[in-house]
């Protein structure tokens, strides 16, 4: 029941002993703003992680050839492994249960020119589902598609920074430019969450690039892109079913791990999620450490208080006062002082995670942020914890008698 008089003895005890409700106060508050912080950056952590692979598409697996080491089938070691169109074509068709999309990839730097500006540029030769892989948005035109791989047109699609750099503030789609000494359409400029060097690439056909290599079929390297609904299992399925395939096809031994090599971003997507994970369990680990400290802190706090005025208690006691309205008393200062020093302390965690935004990246740590909930949930914890530190020292001068209170010295 509420009591005026109680907040009244409330009010006043906290005036007479200012450092002491402080310091109080000054435990809790410390202890949930580093649990915010700390819980907060562990998320900042997974953030970087996700912001890593979410740049492109993580249902894809990316192919690349290497050098034999074993002799196999009559072939001899230290053969160079080459892949070509047709090995795209095999792959949607032995695998067909598994893909979604293949696309190559070619990749070539040379001399970029339009009118009096030049800069030096990566192209990528492609087909239409890179755009999948890469997560590539279009910001003016179109992208590369299969009338452009069949006709193999002279068209690109430039970066955002490529335009920029080339065409400054002028439209750049209709224009040609100059790659490496032949004159190419722009059809289309990109961005790409990837940064700027993501938006410094050119697109072209890859059947253009080959017609230009002297009409080879050969390429790169190239990308499968798996039907999301697999999951992880069937990544995993089609990695090594992938891998079979093409150690058939171009006669690799089974034991030769550097002939091809193939980087499966969903396998690495979830080895580094659960390493960012064990991490937050880590940090989050230290972060309850510090409740606890909290704890204890304003438990030797209220140990302190209630032998301060056990004579006080032992007045109130032979006057008539019940233990429950001593316990009571003594409870409700410090819920109160709790309270109200775990939630400026919560307040000021989240402004400090919201000042951080991106200012950390360069340790890992992006946009680190708290559940609103489980930020309050540490809180009411505390609380909770702060009212049990309370009660036993205030049961124990409950039970002291009025002239053994009175005796304390």
């Amino acid at each position: 029941m509420f009591s005026s008089d109680n907040w009244k003895e409330i009010f006043d005890t906290i005036q007479k002993n200012k450092l002491r409700t402080f310091l109080s106060g000054f435990t809790v508050a410390l202890g949930i703003l580093i649990f915010v912080v700390l819980f907060g950056m562990g998320n900042g952590l997974i953030n970087t992680f996700d912001d890593f692979f979410g740049d492109d598409a993580t249902n894809v697996l990316y192919v690349f050839p290497g050098r034999t080491t074993i002799p196999y089938k009559g072939y001899k070691s230290n053969r160079t492994i080459e892949f070509d169109n047709s090995d795209l074509v095999d792959i949607e068709k032995n695998l067909a249960m598994f893909v979604e999309y293949t696309t190559p990839r070619i990749t070539r730097g040379g001399l970029v020119k339009y009118k009096s500006e030049s800069n030096n540029y990566t192209t990528r030769a492609v087909g239409p589902a890179h755009q999948y892989a890469e997560k590539t948005i279009m910001m003016k035109g179109r992208y590369l598609n299969s009338e452009d791989i069949k006709n193999r047109t002279k068209y690109v699609v430039i970066g955002r920074l490529v335009e920029q750099d080339l065409f400054g503030t002028k439209n750049s789609i209709g224009e040609y430019i100059d790659v490496a000494g032949i004159a190419f359409r722009v059809i289309g400029v990109f961005q790409d969450e990837g940064g700027d060097n993501e938006e410094r690439l050119i697109y072209m056909p890859y059947t253009t690039r080959q017609l230009i290599e002297k009409n080879t079929d050969k390429i790169d390297q190239f990308i499968v892109g798996f039907k999301p609904e697999i999951g992880y299992v069937g990544a995993m399925a089609l990695d090594k079913s992938l891998g079979r395939f093409i150690r058939e096809k171009k006669h690799i031994s089974p034991e030769d791990q550097n002939g091809f090599f193939i980087r499966n971003v969903a396998d690495q997507l979830k080895q580094n999620q659960q390493f960012a994970r064990v991490l937050q369990i880590i940090v989050a680990f230290v972060a309850f450490g510090t409740i606890i400290a909290g704890i204890i802190g304003i438990s030797n706090i209220m140990v302190f208080v209630v032998k301060e005025r056990t004579k006080e208690l032992g007045i109130r006691k032979a006057l008539g006062a019940t233990p429950k309205s001593v316990i009571s008393s003594i409870l409700l200062e410090s819920v109160f002082i709790t309270t109200i020093s775990g939630f400026i302390g919560m307040i000021l965690g989240i402004a400090v995670l919201n000042f951080m935004g991106d200012k950390l990246k360069d340790y890992f740590i992006t946009n680190p942020f708290i559940d609103i909930t489980m930020a309050i949930s540490a809180t009411v914890l505390l609380i909770i914890f702060g009212a049990i530190a309370g009660y036993i020292p205030a049961k124990r001068a409950a039970d002291i008698k009025p002239i053994v209170a009175l005796r304390d010295e």
